[in-house]
């Protein structure tokens, strides 16, 4: 006991255990700070300041979350919210690990957001807080636009209600039990009937 308070080990064990778990997973992940707020509390005898911060996280592979945390202090803060960030990381499917697969629009609250796929070149065309969910999350070709609240948490929140809900063609062909083959084979069909039908 006495060995651990003077190597202050005990104080160490979470922190190093969470680099051990990063290591054994091989991800290099990224964090972003959205936003900062210094927050008051009204106590007997004056006001209590905190800060608030919201933290985006991701491997920029396909995987990203955020957190919120709230401390006195703003390093403390920022890594109360990274922490919360790593725990509520979700896998979102890419097409060509660049874009995503459909146009997708998620809500939260009063946050609207509409997210597009885009061509390879576009880039990320969006605004400050879904800017850093895209390039955490490492995709490079993206239109995004909000078209409700102004708040970063309800921008984020709603961004991650549409990233949710984004699904591959392989997983759609293995919810119905076909090929991937099948899926784009019968819609390539119906083109082609439509095409010969104008003529």
């Amino acid at each position: 006991m006495a060995r651990e308070a003077r190597e202050g080990g005990g104080n160490n064990k979470p922190r190093e255990r969470e680099k051990e778990r990063d290591k054994e997973t091989g991800d290099e992940l990224t964090d972003k700070l959205v936003t900062i707020n210094r927050v008051a509390k009204v106590v007997k005898g004056g006001k209590r300041f905190a800060f608030a911060a919201l933290v985006v996280v991701g491997d920029q592979k396909g995987r990203v979350g955020y957190g919120a945390g709230k401390a006195r202090e703003v390093p403390e803060a920022i890594r109360k919210a990274t922490e919360r960030a790593k725990k509520t990381m979700i896998r979102v499917p890419m097409k060509e690990g660049r874009t995503l697969h459909h146009d997708i629009r998620g809500t939260f609250g009063a946050g609207d957001v509409v997210i597009r796929a885009a061509p390879a070149g576009t880039g990320i065309i969006a605004g400050g807080p879904l800017r850093a969910v895209f390039e955490t999350l490492g995709i490079g070709d993206v239109v995004a636009k909000s078209i409700g609240s102004r708040n970063p948490h309800n921008m984020v929140k709603a961004a991650f209600a549409a990233l949710s809900g984004v699904t591959s063609p392989r997983a759609v062909a293995t919810r119905r039990g076909k090929k991937v083959a099948d899926l784009y084979g019968s819609a390539a069909k119906k083109d082609v009937a439509v095409e010969a039908s104008d003529v």
